[in-house]
C-alpha cells in the first residue's frame, strides 16, 4: 500500500538581486510531495516564537521539512551517512519542545 502524503506547488521569485548589475532570475516552481502537514507545521514553528524575527519560524520549517524529507528519502545515500546522526539528534531537540534559546543550547 503506498503511503499518504500531502501534495504542495513551492514557486519561488526572485524580487531584487543583491547588487543591480545581477540578473532577476526567472520563478522556480516546485511540486512536490511530504509526508508531513507542512503548513500546519509551519504555523506550530512561528506560535513557539524560536526566532527574533518575524517569518524567520516559517523560512526554517519550510526548508527543514524540504530538506528532511529528502533526507528520508534517499537515507541510504553516502552524502548523508556522516549528517544523518546529528541530523537525528537535532531533530528530537526541536521535537522536545525547546521554544527558547537557552532551552535549545542545552
Amino acid at each position: 500500500m503506498a503511503k499518504r502524503a500531502h501534495h504542495y506547488r513551492l514557486r519561488l521569485e526572485h524580487l531584487a538581486p543583491a547588487s543591480p548589475e545581477q540578473p532577476i532570475h526567472a520563478p522556480l516552481t516546485l511540486d512536490f510531495d511530504n509526508h508531513d502537514d507542512i503548513l500546519q507545521i509551519v504555523e506550530r514553528m512561528e506560535a513557539r516564537q524560536l526566532f527574533a524575527t518575524p517569518g524567520q519560524a516559517s523560512e526554517f520549517a519550510i526548508g527543514l521539512k524540504l530538506f528532511s524529507e529528502v533526507l528520508l528519502k534517499n537515507r541510504e545515500h553516502p552524502l548523508f551517512t556522516e549528517f544523518r546522526p546529528a541530523f537525528s539528534a537535532f531533530m528530537k531537540k526541536l521535537k522536545s519542545g525547546a521554544n527558547s534559546a537557552e532551552q535549545i543550547e542545552d
